[in-house]
């Protein structure tokens, strides 16, 4: 005999509330419903209350003080922090001498060599072609002093990102504990750390070496540990089987089994520490950035370019190289001695050529590149910038674009009650992830307003956000076009490669020249420096589409148009989401440093902080930053709900 239990009839929910963001909103709702009007008797203005701030500059000048008085003398200065500045000295100065030293023909030959044992011939050619392109330009010593620069900055960022992802990825909690540090670091603006590194190193080539260093370091920690973690469970049980201790298990298996992402780590910190070479010379590092950040000053696009595109070579060279080892996950048989063979080879090269005295560039050899590009920068700025019939200048666009977009934006965003801007971004983040989520980004801009810079804030992301907006309209609609258009996307590569290598500060002198100065130049500049990245994650995500499902829908009788409607995007939403949350991480690097041609708000805080030697100010401004670029990634990158069906 079976017994029937009965169970207990289950409330059936009408068909829109089974919806899960729908019961988000409706709870967002009731909490509105009582949070809003206690809120607004308690709070009616729209600005942040002074009652709810905190004053930290006393203390931060304190401490700049303390440093600046006991520089010369205290210990930690003399016996420690002086220790490490000699030895970046001495590394830099002894890299930059061998460089010299080697010659022209050396170092191109060298690079040649390299570049030949890693890719083969192509590329070996390429790295001949942009050394000599260095040379051609003038910029041959200033492009040795970067190099050296670089060497040094990108080994030790390299071995301290390594050290770190070797704790992060065998420890849990080290990793757990890493995972903010790392983030505040790559989100923080590289001006508002120069500030700290100055204070104690003075300036000059170690702060620029270590500033270098804290930004580059973390994509190697990232990578190194992201590749620990993901190694193969069974070949690491079968090595552990076999009686390894730990120490040989991660030298036989884990770090093997890891090397296309140390590879990856060693790529990304590389480029890093490239994009780090303009801004770094603001503290004395020299070189090509130098030689950038000076026509800045005195607006000259020719000099700039002429400074940037060797730049531009460096990274595209060292990003093949980089590339092509990790796709080479292992040696083919006698390569070590083919390797023993090219060095021999380069360094006859490097002998023969210091014999013959082809040492420095010969000045007979260089081509003047800074003179026609002024002259079409000129010819651009006298009939694009004012007086175009119909159209307009671009001075007009410009104003048009503050007037019409930046300025209400702005005045919207400061008008709203400074509760309801953070109950806007609890909505936004809940409903694409978790109550976490939306409790991180709200924690988030609520410190913004404690730290006491509400309204530079809302005028910095009025900024950034007019600049996503044209980001992704522009970005969205070159990556479809890419993704299907096989020929242009190969046309299209070398142009993206190059304005995504190409320094953020050279963006500045030609919209500078066309817009003007103001904040519609610094958005017109963050648009460029962004838009690359979207086109290429956009361009990819719709090209990783299945293909069955594109045949289905083509059999069904789709046209073109709607097999990107209904299938492409629809499947490509992850790509679509990710290209809009990097587009937003790089529109708020470049948007800050807009901050020197008039973008104002907190850019201008950071790099007034770092001129005049204010440490409270630079710093409080760079952490309103991080405070806004962790509150933008929440409410851009969707989180996945832990458990099935919660809230």
């Amino acid at each position: 005999m079976t017994t029937v239990t009965a169970s207990a009839p289950r409330l059936a929910l009408p068909g829109v509330l089974r919806h899960h963001a729908v019961r988000k909103l409706l709870l967002l709702g009731l909490a509105a419903a009582v949070l809003v009007p206690l809120a607004a008797a308690r709070w009616s203005s729209g600005s942040w209350p002074h009652a709810l701030t905190v004053d930290v500059s006393k203390p931060l000048a304190d401490a700049s003080n303390w440093i600046i008085d006991n520089r010369d003398s205290h210990p930690l200065f003399l016996y420690f922090f002086g220790y490490i500045s000699n030895a970046v000295v001495l590394s830099v100065r002894a890299v930059y001498l061998l460089l010299l030293a080697a010659g022209w023909a050396g170092v191109t030959a060298i690079g040649a060599v390299v570049a030949w044992r890693v890719a083969g011939v192509r590329l070996a050619l390429g790295t001949t072609v942009a050394f000599l392109a260095c040379g051609l330009l003038g910029m041959w010593v200033p492009t040795m002093q970067t190099l050296a620069l670089m060497v040094v900055a990108v080994l030790v960022s390299v071995i301290v990102g390594a050290v770190l992802g070797l704790a992060a990825g065998l420890s849990d909690r080290f990793d757990r504990a890493l995972r903010p540090v790392l983030d505040t670091m790559q989100v923080l603006p590289a001006f508002a750390y120069l500030l700290p590194v100055v204070l104690v190193f003075g300036i000059g080539v170690p702060a620029a070496v270590l500033a270098t260093v804290v930004y580059a370091a973390p994509p190697m920690a990232r990578l190194t540990a992201l590749g620990l973690r993901g190694a193969d469970k069974e070949v690491l049980e079968a090595v552990e089987s076999l009686g390894a201790t730990a120490p040989q298990r991660l030298l036989t298996a884990r770090l093997p089994l890891a090397r296309k992402e140390l590879l990856l780590g060693l790529n990304q910190t590389i480029m890093m520490a490239l994009s780090m070479a303009v801004i770094a010379s603001v503290i004395g590092a020299g070189g090509l950035g130098d030689r950038v950040y000076q026509a800045l000053a005195s607006v000259d696009v020719g000099a700039a370019l002429e400074a940037g595109i060797p730049i531009v070579l460096l990274a595209v060279v060292l990003d093949r190289i980089t590339g092509a080892a990790g796709e080479h996950a292992g040696e083919e048989p006698g390569g070590r001695l083919r390797w023993l063979y090219a060095a021999v080879a380069a360094v006859a090269v490097a002998v023969a050529g210091r014999l013959a005295g082809l040492l420095d560039w010969p000045d007979a050899w260089t081509a003047n590149l800074a003179g026609p590009v002024n002259r079409a920068v000129d010819w651009m700025t006298a009939h694009l910038y004012s007086g175009v019939p119909v159209v307009g200048g671009t001075a007009d666009w410009a104003g048009r674009f503050t007037t019409w977009v930046l300025d209400p934006v702005r005045s919207g965003l400061q008008w709203l009650p400074w509760w309801s801007v953070l109950l806007l971004v609890a909505a936004l983040a809940w409903l694409i992830g978790t109550w976490r989520t939306a409790l991180t980004a709200v924690l988030a801009m609520a410190a913004i307003g404690v730290l006491g810079v509400w309204k530079p804030s809302l005028d910095t992301l009025s900024q950034v956000l007019a600049a996503v907006a044209v980001t992704l309209v522009l970005g969205f609609a070159i990556g479809i076009a890419a993704a299907r258009s096989d020929r242009f996307e190969r046309a299209l590569r070398p142009v993206l490669d190059v304005f995504q290598t190409m320094p953020q500060f050279v963006y500045l002198i030609p919209v500078v020249a066309l817009f003007g100065v103001g904040r519609a130049p610094a958005v017109a500049a963050a648009v460029v420096y962004a838009l690359p990245a979207v086109v290429r994650i956009t361009a990819q995500g719709l090209r990783q589409v299945d293909p069955a499902a594109l045949e289905s829908a083509r059999s069904l009788g789709a046209s073109s148009a709607q097999q990107l409607r209904q299938v492409q995007l629809p499947l490509a939403r992850p790509a679509l989401l990710l290209a809009l949350n990097q587009g937003v991480v790089l529109v708020l690097a470049v948007v800050i440093i807009g901050g020197l041609v008039g973008g104002g708000a907190l850019g201008y805080d950071v790099v007034f902080g770092l001129a005049q030697g204010d440490l409270a100010t630079g710093l409080v401004a760079g952490a309103a930053i991080v405070c806004l670029g962790l509150m933008l990634d929440r409410v851009t990158q969707p989180t996945q709900r832990r458990t099935k069906g919660g809230v």
